[in-house]
């Protein structure tokens, strides 16, 4: 009776082979990003436990423009190749808010649209805004981002360098994939 068990792996290997493309990128658990349009290198974190991504912003605050509700915050990064100091501050429309759950109790994010590269591609996708400065990976990358990236290798690291010019590949924001 060896031969069910047997006939199940092989059964489970190919569906896991059809289900992985040849082309597929490979993404270890920390990867070097930038952040888009300034090309500011950070850490990201590929963090499967978190469904939206997270970016370190400080002096969050949310004001009405034009009859939208908008967030005005700044951005504080150390840039991971040079050492050096970035901030912007920058307005952006909020595009919803986020309800976190947590050890520490509730929380709700900001959370905005904003562009990073990894590897060759620019992805356009949600970003939680909360102070991460406590954290050793200013941007954190959720469920949603990494679906758009191919394979999480959980294994390893830095399998990829940011290389995003102006020709390189955007993938835009689809609402369609919002499932709270």
């Amino acid at each position: 009776m060896r031969i069910k068990p047997m006939l199940t792996a092989a059964l489970g290997a190919a569906l896991l082979a059809s289900s992985v493309q040849a082309d597929d990128k490979v993404f270890g658990w920390v990867e070097k990003a930038t952040v888009e349009p300034w090309g500011v290198e950070v850490k990201a974190k590929l963090d499967s436990g978190a469904l939206t991504s997270s970016l370190d912003a400080r002096e969050i605050e949310s004001f009405e423009k034009d009859g939208e509700t908008w967030v005005r915050f700044r951005l504080k990064l150390e840039d991971e190749e040079s050492g050096e100091l970035f901030s912007e501050r920058m307005e952006l429309p909020l595009y919803r808010d986020l309800k976190v759950r947590g050890a520490g109790g509730r929380d709700e994010r900001p959370v905005v649209l904003m562009k990073v590269c990894l590897g060759d591609t620019v992805y356009e996708e949600q970003f939680g805004l909360r102070d991460r400065g406590e954290m050793h990976y200013p941007l954190l990358l959720g469920r949603r981002t990494i679906s758009h990236l191919g394979l999480l290798d959980v294994r390893d690291t830095f399998l990829t360098e940011p290389r995003c010019d102006d020709d390189s590949r955007v993938v835009e924001h689809d609402p369609a994939e919002d499932d709270d």
